[in-house]
């Protein structure tokens, strides 16, 4: 075991860990949503829901990994936390993804058959906004906030990263945002959701994998 992943399980769900700042940042994700409810614009909620539940799904199978390889997880999270949820998520960054594809989806053009520089806009912003968050991802590594450990999953090889760490985040969320009717929305939605559920049920609860 790699000694970034022999960190992050020392302080894996340490309960000890936990800081009153954790407090707001939950505030400040009720307020994203609250107001966006209170505006009805269900294509923004339930786009960001979609991202989040994205990420849920890449934490899960990155744990899984772990659990098989017994060396080192895609990705980890071993610096200063509140609480570690996942051995590459923390609290922090759970906050942050349930945000994320909300104010990423305020970013669109209402014209989804718009182009920009030849290339769809939803396109366009997805390959955009993958390579802008895997710019941030090698910031955050340089100061060991999160490592990797894999010599095809790093700085010098991102296309993986871009690919498999977003770019899907991205296409399913603004799929959801683009769909016709609520009940396509809910339904897409709600499976993401039921897979990340029976997931964590299946391989945390039962199996320990996680």
């Amino acid at each position: 075991m790699t000694e970034a992943a022999q960190q992050a399980v020392s302080i894996l769900r340490d309960g000890s860990n936990f800081s009153w700042y954790v407090i707001p940042l939950f505030a400040f994700v009720v307020y994203v949503y609250a107001v966006e409810v209170e505006r009805r614009n269900w294509n923004l909620v339930l786009a960001g829901l979609a991202f989040w539940g994205m990420d849920w799904f890449n934490e899960i199978w990155n744990s899984i990994f772990f659990h098989f390889n017994g060396t080192a997880p895609m990705w980890g999270a071993p610096g200063d936390t509140a609480y570690l949820i996942l051995i590459g998520l923390n609290i922090e960054i759970m906050f942050m993804f349930a945000v994320a594809g909300v104010v990423f989806s305020k970013m669109l053009p209402a014209d989804p058959k718009m182009k920009i520089l030849g290339i769809p806009n939803r396109i366009f912003f997805a390959l955009s906004l993958s390579v802008f968050c895997v710019f941030i991802e090698i910031l955050l590594n340089k100061v060991n906030a999160l490592t990797w450990d894999w010599s095809f999953w790093d700085a010098g090889s991102p296309w993986l990263i871009i690919v498999f760490g977003y770019l899907h985040f991205f296409l399913v969320s603004y799929w959801v945002f683009d769909m016709k009717t609520m009940r396509s929305k809910l339904v897409t939605v709600g499976t993401i959701w039921t897979v990340d559920a029976v997931a964590m049920l299946v391989f945390g609860l039962g199996l320990g994998w996680l």
